[in-house]
């Protein structure tokens, strides 16, 4: 049997398979069977950071409800409020390819996962005790600590897909997804028993500090992360190939020079756009949907966890079976495909009457949300000597839509209901469909260029 081809990635020459078989595969990873079970090693110890990053997001997110009880706020407000952590995002990720060429990925995921967990913690404090500035402060540093950290395993994650030989990507976002399953669980049953949000968030974000120092010890030793700029052309796959001026002798600048030039690159930005329609697709169901169901369908607030249970789900099962999707329809048709199924179900939720139709609805929008992230963040990593800058691009660009996205949908529940609010997220899932072709592999890309 032959690996599926992705129309996508078609190599210039004949006959060439788009993503190595299992043979390939381990050509990649490296012939020496030591090295091939330290990259498995190190998928692995990816997959369970991208759990963990995860569960903490969704620890804080599904306890939207008793937060804005706690803090006696309107629509308004809890939209600035989730304002401040995208705003510690922001700050930091354009710092974050730096950040990662000076440290490594497993410092920096080790040190700002612990800065996370630290203001997520802060932040619980905050709300136990009425005091929003120590709820503001503690999200400030749980954005710097998201964002960075975000960055930081999506450029190892692409280290590791490139040392197999295959497209994982997905499945690691899957991962994420799965924290958040777990986390939303655990919150609507918390939730249930009336557990306070200052003992359920310390208590989360320790275990998973925990876990995350022992997952980062598997990371790719820091000479064979493709941020440090040693990968050849044996570490990437067929699929992805490096755009050929990353030849050595011509690589672009690293440091301050490389991050501002990745600005100036018309394909990054318009893979940037392509994400931040992703962000806002699945960052609005994350912030609002627990309190689109509690409010829209005067449900409880364990009711509204499994609504947010509903969703992150819905992206887990697309992510674990996108990537068979990626490799036989390519990146293109399966992000158009994708955008069609988030539009319909961001209708359908807001839309119709009964809970349950509107659930289903979740779904859809669900599964629509969940590639393109990955595979954006895959397209930015095509050319390895380039992925550190250029992910922190596309990074930073996705993340705005938590700048804008949280006040914007505040606003419009104030006036007209969080269901109807969220009908606006229509409008970057239309742009988003619009420019999809940016993420065509590069080889594709040159040929085109090419006229081939």
């Amino acid at each position: 049997m032959t690996t599926p081809r992705d129309p996508d990635a078609l190599d210039a020459q004949p006959g060439a398979s788009a993503v190595p078989g299992p043979a390939a595969a381990g050509r990649v990873a490296g012939a020496d069977p030591a090295v091939g079970r330290a990259v498995r090693g190190a998928s692995t110890a990816v997959f369970v950071v991208f759990v963990l990053n995860g569960f903490n997001f969704a620890s804080w997110a599904s306890r939207m409800p008793a937060i804005r009880d706690g803090l006696g706020f309107s629509p308004q407000s809890m939209g600035l409020l989730l304002l401040v952590a995208s705003v510690g995002s922001l700050l930091a990720l354009p710092l974050s390819g730096m950040v990662v060429e000076r440290l490594g990925a497993r410092r920096t995921v080790m040190g700002f996962a612990t800065l996370n967990a630290c203001g997520l913690a802060v932040a619980s404090v905050g709300v136990a005790l009425e005091q929003v500035w120590l709820v503001a402060l503690g999200l400030v540093l749980f954005g710097v600590g998201t964002g960075v950290w975000d960055a930081a395993m999506n450029l190892e994650g692409a280290a590791v897909e490139q040392r197999l030989g295959r497209t994982v990507m997905p499945r690691y976002h899957a991962g994420f997804s799965f924290g958040t399953m777990a986390a939303a669980g655990i919150a609507a049953v918390v939730a249930a028993l009336h557990v306070p949000v200052v003992v359920h968030l310390p208590a989360a974000v320790v275990l998973s500090t925990a876990g995350v120092a022992l997952a980062v010890r598997a990371f790719l030793p820091a000479g064979d992360e493709h941020v440090a700029g040693t990968a050849d052309a044996t570490s990437a796959p067929a699929d992805t190939p490096a755009d050929t001026s990353a030849d050595p002798s011509t690589a672009s600048p690293r440091g301050a020079r490389g991050a501002l030039a990745a600005w100036g690159e018309s394909r990054t930005l318009l893979i940037g756009l392509v994400v931040l329609a992703a962000a806002l697709t699945e960052g609005s169901a994350n912030d609002w949907v627990s309190l689109a169901v509690v409010d829209g369908f005067g449900t409880s607030h364990a009711v509204g966890a499994v609504g947010f249970g509903v969703f992150v789900t819905a992206m887990t099962a697309m992510r674990l079976f996108g990537t068979i999707l990626l490799d036989r329809f390519g990146r293109v048709l399966v992000l158009r495909l994708t955008a069609g199924l988030a539009l319909a179900g961001l209708l359908l939720f807001c839309l119709v009457g009964p809970l349950w139709l509107a659930l289903l609805g979740v779904v859809l929008w669900g599964a629509g949300a969940a590639l393109g992230f990955p595979v954006g963040m895959s397209a930015a990593a095509d050319d390895p000597l380039r992925a550190a800058a250029r992910v922190s691009v596309v990074s930073t660009i996705g993340y705005s839509a938590f700048l804008a996205g949280p006040p914007l949908l505040g606003l419009l529940a104030d006036a007209v209901g969080y269901r109807h609010a969220l009908l606006s997220i229509g409008v970057p899932i239309v742009l988003g469909l619009l420019v999809t072709s940016a993420a065509a592999p590069l080889s594709q890309q040159r040929r085109s260029a090419a006229g081939g």
